[in-house]
């Protein structure tokens, strides 16, 4: 069981940001997070609730559709 901590997440008990330290279950399927500061725990269950990646500004967005028509192009002598 590999813990770590997660960079910006507050606290719903104390309010204390960057407190939470979070652990995968491996055997019940949950990963568990807790705070070092008042010692509240919660379980999120991995197989139901699969956990997805928050939308961020660094988060890479699908491409847009290039438009790859041809065009015909005259150039003009003056």
């Amino acid at each position: 069981m590999k813990k770590r901590f997660i960079a910006g997440v507050v606290c719903p008990k104390c309010g204390t940001q960057d407190s939470i330290m979070a652990s995968e279950d491996e055997t019940e399927k949950v990963m568990i997070r807790e705070c070092v500061e008042c010692g509240f725990t919660d379980r999120l269950s991995t197989v139901v609730n699969t956990p997805k990646e928050m939308k961020t500004r660094v988060t890479p967005e699908a491409p847009a559709p290039s438009d790859d028509t041809v065009q015909v192009v005259r150039i003009l002598k003056p």
